[in-house]
């Protein structure tokens, strides 16, 4: 029982290796990898939902389409306004 549980964890160890590797391989952003130039969004609501951190592209210019990762945007910071007070 104990070698099982050791070839599972290897091979566990394997699988999340390589999804490491290949999430790191591709391109970020929503520019072309090709070409540079701005890319589309293809919308999938059950791709979106499956895979939030990766969304589809096709690029306008050259033609290329693939999976990018996705940009997350910067947070804005939000600055606390304070009541004006009549004098």
């Amino acid at each position: 029982m104990l070698v099982v549980l050791v070839l599972l964890a290897t091979v566990l160890m394997r699988v999340a290796i390589i999804t490491a590797v290949v999430y790191l391989l591709l391109p970020l952003g929503p520019t072309c990898p090709h070409c540079g130039a701005e890319m589309a969004a293809i919308r999938n609501r059950f791709f979106d939902r499956l895979l939030p951190a990766l969304q589809r592209r096709w690029c306008v210019e050259c033609g290329w389409n693939g999976i990018v990762r996705r940009v997350r945007p910067a947070p804005t910071r939000r600055t606390a306004r304070r009541p004006l007070i009549p004098s």
